[in-house]
């Protein structure tokens, strides 16, 4: 039996057994332990698989403790967890399926199994065709048509790889580049295609290679631990399948190539054949190869030289869509781009007062050990009940509690917020008596996803219209992968907050990853600003501000267009003048 690896994997298996507890009627404080023990194990920044070899204490991790930490030790050492082969063994082999579904989810996979007795995509195909789900109480005509269309979609990917979020392919990518970094021989190893262009999703992994001739790094790498199947080996080029399912070639490229090589592998394909069609404009031949006029190599040793033979200055990775890059290249008008190092803060963060892990001052204090001058508590309000979400009451007390923390520490700015549930009608979850004590209030919609456009982007509409409203949090409300943004009009919504002068969240949660990058450059041309921020649940989760920096920079977004990156006293003026 495969041992799992990956925190991915391990996230997986926490996951599943989540959904299948939801479907069998579990308690729900129960099937939310093992969906934050997921949440943990996939943002941590290190191999939980390692921290099990190296005998340390997974029950101090936040959300595991002492029954979760022996589950992942025992699914590292076996390769399984009994109690989710019970929990498969007592359900169809299909219904997990089913809750992967855009529209479905556990607890409406159990209604249906339970009263349609639907438990495939088969038989639920053809009950949406029969008219049958939207006769059934909650779901509608318009759910039983995005049924539909998801069956459609799943129906597409058959017998194609299934592309993973960003953040699992970085899981498996950086293993193994330290891995061929220390082959004999290896000078340079980079990861290109989709990878580097940091796409949400990835379908395989490129990776390029500068070696001496006596390198060691086409024989590692078909023996890395990792590797299920090897497709083929070369001398310069191999290709595996990992256990994952992911397939990785390695390219060996010489150095006077390898700039070429690294444009060309790194795409879009629209982007290089535009970049290809200057080429031939000018006279030159464009590959992977390098440069060529005539028969002689002009250029290829770096990106940089290819670039600037089609009269180009370099353009970063993340812009590569032939999305208008090209044309600002030749104007000289490319964004500089945001860096991770701009960041001076988190605005959206939660602590354990509801389902965060952590407290308030050790949140504060792992903000500091990342240089930043302010950080954000937003927990959630009364209406998310099962997060144990703040009444009046206790957010005053929590108001209390962080003036005490400002007096105590220099070092940081604690900054009093809430995320506040948007109600069905627009109205917020809590008072405005409450909310104008606060530095920000971060808006966002938990239940109800499935009105109509019109009615949901009046819901958020009406909800910005609130004075204290600062920040629209994961605008779309979309999950990567499992769950398809709800309908609402974007573009009326960005200029909803110009007007208003709100900011819109850029949810770095690797799942989320919400704006997208197009309604990112849309907010930028506006005028909008986003805020990147990492909805983190634990300490450990304010890693993921990277991933938000890296959609960020796809959407073309800059330090001036990001609200967190200004300082604690511009901060503060900002959203008092608003």
């Amino acid at each position: 039996m495969r041992v799992p690896v990956h925190n991915s994997e391990i996230a997986d298996i926490f996951n599943e057994m989540a959904d299948l507890l939801e479907i069998e009627g579990a308690n729900e404080f129960r099937v939310r332990a093992y969906r934050n023990a997921a949440r943990t194990v996939s943002s941590l920044p290190q191999s939980i698989a390692d921290m099990v070899k190296q005998g340390e204490d997974l029950s101090e991790l936040p959300g595991i403790g002492k029954d979760l930490a022996g589950k992942i030790t025992q699914i590292i050492k076996k390769g399984e967890l009994p109690q989710l082969e019970d929990l498969r063994h007592d359900m169809p082999e299909e219904l997990i399926e089913l809750t992967h579904l855009a529209g479905l989810g556990p607890k409406r996979v159990k209604v249906l199994y339970q009263d349609l007795g639907i438990a495939s995509l088969k038989q639920l195909r053809e009950a949406a065709e029969n008219k049958k789900i939207s006769q059934m109480p909650g779901f509608g005509s318009r759910t039983e048509e995005k049924i539909l269309e998801a069956i459609e979609r799943r129906g597409a990917e058959t017998g194609e790889s299934k592309r993973l979020k960003l953040s699992v392919a970085e899981g498996m990518a950086l293993p193994l580049v330290k891995y061929l970094q220390k082959s004999k021989g290896v000078k340079t190893v980079d990861v290109a295609g989709s990878y580097r262009r940091k796409l949400e999703t990835v379908g395989d992994l490129d990776i390029l290679a500068i070696c001496e001739k006596d390198s060691s790094a086409i024989d590692r790498f078909v023996k890395y631990e990792d590797v299920a199947e090897v497709v083929s080996k070369g001398k310069t080029r191999s290709t595996v399948i990992l256990r994952s399912g992911m397939q990785v070639d390695l390219r060996v490229i010489p150095q006077v190539s390898y700039g070429a090589a690294l444009h060309y592998f790194t795409g879009s394909k629209a982007h290089t054949i535009a970049i290809r069609r200057i080429g031939v404009e000018k006279g030159l031949k464009i590959n992977e190869y390098g440069v060529f006029k005539g028969k002689k190599r002009v250029a290829g040793r770096t990106e940089k030289e290819v670039y600037k033979k089609v009269g180009l200055v370099y353009i970063e990775p993340e812009l590569r869509e032939n999305r208008g890059e090209i044309e600002a290249a030749q104007k000289k008008r490319l964004p500089e781009l945001v860096t991770l190092e701009d960041i001076k803060g988190d605005l959206h963060t939660h602590t354990n007062a509801t389902e965060g892990h952590d407290s308030i001052e050790e949140m504060a204090n792992s903000a500091v050990e990342r240089g930043y001058q302010y950080i954000a508590v937003t927990d959630h309000s009364k209406h998310l009940a099962i997060t144990k979400g703040l009444d009046e009451k206790r957010l005053a007390r929590q108001i209390e509690e962080i003036d005490r923390l400002n007096k105590k520490t220099e070092k940081i700015v604690i900054l009093k917020g809430i995320e506040v549930d948007i109600l069905e009608d627009g109205s917020l979850d809590l008072s405005d008596a409450i909310l104008k004590r606060l530095d920000l209030v971060v808006g966002s919609i938990h239940h109800k996803f499935n009105l109509s456009q019109d009615k949901q982007t009046d819901r958020i509409l009406r909800a910005m219209s609130n004075p204290y409203f600062k920040i629209l949090a994961h605008p779309s409300g979309r999950l990567i992968n499992e769950r398809e943004p709800y309908e609402i009009d974007m573009q009326q919504i960005i200029k909803a907050a110009k007007d208003k002068g709100i900011a819109l969240e850029l949810n770095a949660q690797p799942e989320r990853l919400d704006l997208t990058d197009i309604y990112c450059k849309m907010a930028k041309d506006i005028g909008v600003m986003v805020a990147i921020s990492t909805d983190a649940h634990s300490r450990g989760n304010l890693e993921f501000m990277r991933y938000g920096v890296y959609q960020a920079r796809k959407g073309w977004l800059e330090a001036r267009d990001v609200l967190n990156t200004k300082t604690a006293r511009e901060l503060k003026k900002i959203l008092a003048r608003n």
